[in-house]
């Protein structure tokens, strides 16, 4: 989403830190750059005419002047500011009140706000709650079946809800009936409209009356641009939501919803839909986004991805393979499994420092469906040579590529970068980090 954004920015930082010595002309000169970036970025220009004079006052003061690497410090300041602008801290999903606790999901039509309902479930699940999904839109029979599809599909239980029932009295007698059934969280699907209108705001006040949720999550687009900021100021003032969810963040738009929503409704960004899976939801880190919008990548973001798929046990049992040179190709598929689960590879790229600023990495276009044939190819092995890789001769080789609908050049190649990678872990093994010197020269 930021990618022209962070373009831009890259730009003119490259310029400050290519001055030795920082004065006021060439300072004001990066933060006009900074301010057209911003603008075109969408950005809401109140947001923008403030946002530049706070980084200008900071950056014309001591803590750049004094500084021995004056480039690098306003670099600091903006990633400050930005992060600032955006909330200052990640803002987590308010769970209190009387059990079982009730989260409303509202916004117009199209936003997105069924699908996320599922997202938050399994969101939900993985920290240990039971959500109930309760289908309040009686005006778009759709809306009913996809929830029930979704509940079905996750396992997770959707109250009954019918077209003859009133929105209220569907989410009163929900409440009643995850109690229960033994759950926590009920995750409300509202109706939406086109556009705001008073009935839908009369009818949404008249749902957070009845049954007081501890939050209310503002379902927007991302790719609406400044609409979403609108929309999410109209309906924060009749419902006072808790926080936004900003939909389709993987998209291309400029990014001004996600650096203009928190300074004008005073609400932050709880979470972004990042794809189009239901395990695609993540909580918003305002100091992690503005570290990629600047280029600097999102090791922490890469951690806890890594973390939600790797199983402890097997990660030890691996390397333990690995510093005895026993690591086979089954165990070769079983990393490049949990690798796909973790998202798509141009997005953990992304994520490395430093690959915002490097035009040929960033740029980098990963084939995903490269990692789609590598796994077919080696399901296609027995499980004697996934063991015992030189097994693989000629006829077997061209039984393979029939089994995996490859040819005998894509076996080729794969054995042999498995081949050259057992050397590099032999190498490693063997030498330490000097091994891994003299690894690298032998590709």
């Amino acid at each position: 989403m930021f990618d022209d954004l962070s373009d831009k920015l890259n730009i003119v930082f490259k310029k400050l830190k290519g001055h030795g010595k920082l004065t006021e002309k060439n300072i004001e000169e990066g933060l006009r750059e900074v301010r057209m970036a911003l603008l075109e970025a969408d950005v809401h220009f109140k947001i923008v005419k403030k946002f530049i004079a706070d980084v200008k006052e900071r950056a014309l003061g001591q803590e750049v002047m004094a500084s021995l690497t004056p480039g690098q410090q306003v670099i600091k300041i903006v990633d400050e500011e930005l992060t600032e602008l955006m909330g200052s801290r990640l803002e987590n999903l308010d769970l209190s009140g009387s059990y079982p606790v009730s989260v409303m999901l509202v916004g117009l039509q199209g936003s997105g706000k069924t699908t996320t309902a599922g997202k938050l479930a399994v969101f939900l699940r993985k920290k240990g709650r039971k959500p109930y999904l309760v289908p309040a839109d009686v005006y778009r029979p759709a809306a009913i079946d996809q929830l029930n599809k979704l509940g079905e599909q996750l396992a997770v239980p959707v109250f009954p809800s019918s077209l003859e029932m009133g929105p209220v009295k569907i989410c009163q007698e929900a409440r009643t009936t995850a109690h229960r059934e033994g759950c926590d969280t009920l995750l409300i699907d509202t109706a939406g409209r086109l556009h705001i209108d008073e009935e839908l705001m009369t009818e949404l006040c008249r749902i957070k009356d009845a049954i007081k949720p501890s939050d209310i999550l503002l379902v927007a687009d991302a790719m609406t641009g400044q609409d979403a900021v609108n929309i999410a100021e109209s309906f924060n003032n009749a419902l006072d939501i808790g926080g936004v969810v900003l939909t389709k963040m993987d998209g291309d738009a400029r990014g001004g919803a996600a650096l203009s929503i928190k300074a004008i409704t005073d609400k932050p960004i709880k979470f972004v839909g990042v794809g189009e899976k239901l395990s695609d939801l993540e909580p918003f880190h305002p100091d992690r986004m503005s570290s990629r919008i600047l280029g600097m990548g999102d090791v922490l973001t890469m951690i806890e991805k890594a973390q939600a798929v790797v199983d402890e046990k097997k990660a030890a049992e691996l390397e333990k393979k690995l510093r005895k040179n026993e690591f086979t190709l089954d165990d070769f598929r079983y990393q490049m499994v949990q690798i796909r689960k973790m998202g798509s590879m141009s997005d953990l790229i992304s994520m490395i420092p430093g690959i915002g600023k490097s035009k040929h990495l960033k740029n980098l276009e990963v084939d995903e469906r490269e990692l789609v044939r590598i796994e077919a190819i080696i399901n296609s092995m027995t499980p004697q040579e996934r063991s015992h890789h030189t097994l693989i001769k000629g006829s077997r080789r061209k039984r393979i590529a029939k089994g995996s609908g490859t040819s005998v050049q894509d076996i080729n190649k794969l054995l042999k970068n498995y081949t050259q990678v057992m050397k590099m872990i032999k190498k490693i093994n063997k030498g330490g980090m000097r091994g891994i010197g003299r690894g690298m020269m032998s590709f």
